[in-house]
This record gives structure tokens, sequence and C-alpha cells, in this order.
């Protein structure tokens, strides 16, 4: 087994093994976490969009609660953020987060620029 230090995607000083003929990437969960929501790869990404009816139509105001939960969801995750950092960050309650990010209620505009600026500065404090 040999070992190597190597950096990928921002993840610095991480380390390498060569073992069993693999070669395997060892980094704090944290990273390995942030990687795989950037990569769309960690399961639950959020509520489910709603059908169509049958002219093709989307429901308006389900489609834009499962779309805001998303998009909430995989920024906090980039973020490496769990709900109750980012509603601490935001100052709102951790269940109105949950209720937000299972696209069960519409936020107003105050609490989305508070979800906003919580996540924009974590992001700026990771990097």
């Amino acid at each position: 087994m040999t070992k190597k230090r190597f950096a990928i995607a921002g993840v610095e000083r991480r380390e390498a093994l060569d073992r069993a003929r693999k070669r395997w990437a060892i980094m704090p969960e944290r990273d390995y976490k942030r990687l795989a929501a950037h990569a769309g790869e960690t399961a639950g990404d959020g509520p489910a969009l709603p059908a169509p009816d049958a002219r093709g139509n989307y429901p308006a105001v389900e489609y834009a609660r499962a779309s805001l939960a998303r998009k909430i969801i995989k920024a906090r995750r980039m973020a490496g953020l769990s709900q109750a950092e980012l509603a601490r960050r935001a100052a709102i309650r951790p269940e109105t987060l949950n209720r937000i990010e299972k696209g069960k209620t519409s936020p107003d505009t105050a609490t989305i620029a508070k979800i906003e600026h919580a996540l924009r500065t974590a992001q700026a404090g990771s990097e």
C-alpha cells in the first residue's frame, strides 16, 4: 500500500492509496458530501416535481415550491450545511426551513432573502 498527496476540486491535501490494484481517495466526509452534492450524486434531491395535466400544463404553485426546494437543498449541500445550521444562519426556525425544503409551503420574499444571504456567506467562507 502506497500513499500520495493530491488535490482535487478545491479539496486540499488529501491522501490517495494504491491498494489491491485500485487507487482510493481519502478525504474528510464534509468534503466528500460537498463534492457529491455538486455532482448530483446524493440521494433525496428534494420533493418530486408535480405531473402535468392532460394538456401538458404544470400546477404553478406546486411546481414553484418543488423547484425552489430543490435549489435550496442543492445549495445547502454544496455549502456543507445541515438544515439546522442553515436555519440558524438565516435566523429562521428549523421547522420553517424543513417545510420549505419539503415543498409544503411558499416562503415570503424576506425569508428567501435570508436563506440566500446565509447560503452566499457560507459558500464564500468555504472557498
